[in-house]
């Protein structure tokens, strides 16, 4: 599904906890017309989280273009899902309902309840659906909470580094499945991550930003088929391409 989402010459401004204004952005451009999935690197505090809470319609701009489809954005909506760092699950639901709760809410439930077990089963999560979130893993609650966004079928989904808390090997298993699901749904994704490789992995084109003030400083696109070799010649290339666009410093 086509997404055609521009934002130009934005800038944020907020008040610290001592009331002085704070530029989180500055005049940060970005566009996606195609469904793709687009990575976000940078170094903390540069305003990635922040660019992605102004598309969600969470917050909005101090000045500058920023449209969904042709439209401003004004707030959120269910066509652009939001997964955030941690899995921000509802305790009192067991995983099949925590997925399902988005359909209930929409009053759509009934027409996509197939989809619930088609959801359990893509993300590895059959047997746990009776299960509550602080009965299993870390990277268990990490998939119900795909599996719940992926469920609405949005157009554009927002990732604020949703694996960054997981060990090594849970992270590249479930950076496969989304993969699967980018495949299946065909919904573009634009993933806030600090980790190259994973950047690397994932993503067809990389947007690399400035220290705060952030502002996209140029982007690598990676053209590699799938499935890719972490280790061969093309992967580090590509990882060592983004990283000259960070401070000398940083190179080593």
């Amino acid at each position: 599904m086509a997404v055609d989402l521009i934002a130009r010459n934005i800038i944020q401004i907020f008040k610290n906890e001592n009331r002085e204004d704070v530029c989180a952005l500055r005049n940060f451009s970005f566009e996606t017309h195609e469904p793709e999935i687009v990575g976000i690197v940078g170094l903390s505090g540069c305003g990635k989280s922040t660019f992605l809470r102004l598309v969600a319609g969470l917050d909005k701009p101090t000045s500058g273009e920023l449209t969904y489809n042709g439209e401003p954005i004004e707030g959120p909506n269910y066509n652009r899902g939001f997964i955030f760092q941690s899995a921000t699950l509802y305790d009192w639901l067991n995983i099949y309902d925590n997925i399902a709760f988005g359909l209930k809410a929409r009053g759509v439930f009934k027409e996509n309840k197939n989809k619930v077990q088609e959801y359990i089963d893509l993300m590895g999560l059959a047997g746990f659906e009776k299960s509550y979130p602080h009965q299993v893993s870390g990277g268990m609650a990490a998939r119900t909470s795909f599996a719940r966004t992926f469920i609405q079928e949005p157009e554009l989904v927002l990732l604020d580094e949703p694996l960054s808390a997981l060990d090594a090997f849970t992270r590249m298993a479930i950076q496969q499945e989304l993969l699967n699901i980018h495949h299946r749904t065909k919904s573009t994704l634009i993933l806030v991550t600090h980790d190259l490789e994973e950047a690397v992995f994932l993503c067809d084109r990389v947007v690399v930003m400035t220290e705060r003030p952030g502002r996209n400083v140029g982007e690598v696109r990676i053209d590699l088929e799938h499935p890719r070799n972490r280790t061969s010649e093309e992967f580090i290339e590509h990882r060592k391409r983004i990283l000259s666009l960070f401070p000398k410093e940083l190179q080593l």
